[in-house]
């Protein structure tokens, strides 16, 4: 079930009815264990989560090096004149 060099963890979990029913039934149907159907559906929540956290940062830090840019774009353009 697991992925290779990775350990694993036995959980004990209590799902609504319904919940367990559709992890019986799409486990039959991919012909996956249990187990492995709700590890790969809480990968993907999780890549998403990383995702998303990832752009933000790179939001974040985009515009503070646009500020920075800003800030800095007078001291910049005279150290060029006085080099040029």
């Amino acid at each position: 079930m697991s992925e290779p060099g990775t350990s694993t963890r036995k959980l004990t979990i209590s799902l609504p009815a319904h919940l367990a029913d559709f992890v019986e039934e799409e486990s039959a149907r991919l012909k996956i264990s249990r187990s492995r159907l709700i590890a790969r559906a809480l990968a993907e929540i999780k890549d998403v989560e990383e995702a998303q956290l990832a752009a933000e940062g790179y939001r974040f830090y985009s515009q503070e090096a646009k500020e920075f840019a800003q800030a800095s774009h007078t001291a910049v353009t005279e150290a060029w004149e006085d080099a040029g």
